[in-house]
């Protein structure tokens, strides 16, 4: 099953790719590698949550929050190359949780992330990446994943 097949099996569409919040661009390619910026958990122009993972945002909702991330990527990418058929491999995915102090589950909201990756994608969907907590993140966001692809 190609990955676009793939989502429309899941019954997901993909939204218009988001513009840039700031002076950068969405994908960048170089060859045959695409560089995705940060996307946010944003749907209908709407964040999803707003506040810090572990305190104002539940473990459960900032995951929900990372699919939704890669929901956008995937929009910016198609955006970029057409269609999602012509990804060889998900590289690299790094996440941003905001996080409350003393939270440590960020690896577990960014699965959230990496699991819709590999739904979508089979094997092709694994990826090496980070689980990086910070203390802030643009518009409140609770989660920000940036990504790297690899075309065929």
């Amino acid at each position: 099953m190609t990955p676009e097949s793939k989502l429309t099996s899941l019954g997901i569409t993909l939204p218009q790719p988001t513009a840039p919040l700031a002076n950068y661009v969405p994908v960048k390619r170089s060859g045959t590698t695409l560089y995705v910026s940060g996307q946010l958990p944003l749907a209908d122009g709407k964040l999803l949550a707003e506040g810090k993972t572990g305190a104002e945002v539940s473990p459960e909702l900032a995951a929900t929050c990372a699919r939704q991330c890669i929901i956008n990527a995937l929009a910016a990418i198609r955006g970029e190359i057409g269609t999602l058929d012509r990804i060889f491999q998900i590289v690299k995915l790094t996440g941003f949780v905001a996080s409350a102090p003393g939270f440590t589950g960020q690896p577990a909201v960014v699965n959230g992330a990496s699991d819709f990756l590999v739904e979508v994608f089979g094997d092709a969907g694994r990826h090496a990446r980070s689980a990086v907590g910070v203390s802030e993140l643009p518009r409140n966001a609770p989660v920000e994943i940036e990504l790297i692809a690899e075309l065929k």
